[in-house]
């Protein structure tokens, strides 16, 4: 093993993946409305806006829950 190859977690180790989500979709939706409602509607461009502001809140919220979930010595 050379000093340059990849720090490998031992056997054993859990590693944390987040769970499945939604919302980087309705995000995703949420600002095509947006830009979408830019040439056509003043009502698209409100609803994609408050669409992807609830989602990303939604999704920091998630995350910052996922996070305190972990052990105290994750790195």
């Amino acid at each position: 093993m050379s000093p340059l190859d990849p720090e490998i977690p031992p056997a054993g180790e859990e590693i944390h993946l987040p769970g499945p989500s939604i919302l980087p979709l309705l995000t995703t939706i949420g600002i095509t409305l947006a830009v979408v409602g830019i040439t056509t509607s003043l009502i698209l461009v409100i609803a994609g806006v408050i669409l992807t502001v609830v989602c990303v809140l939604r999704w920091i919220a998630d995350t910052r829950r996922d996070i305190d979930e972990l052990p105290l010595d994750h790195h």
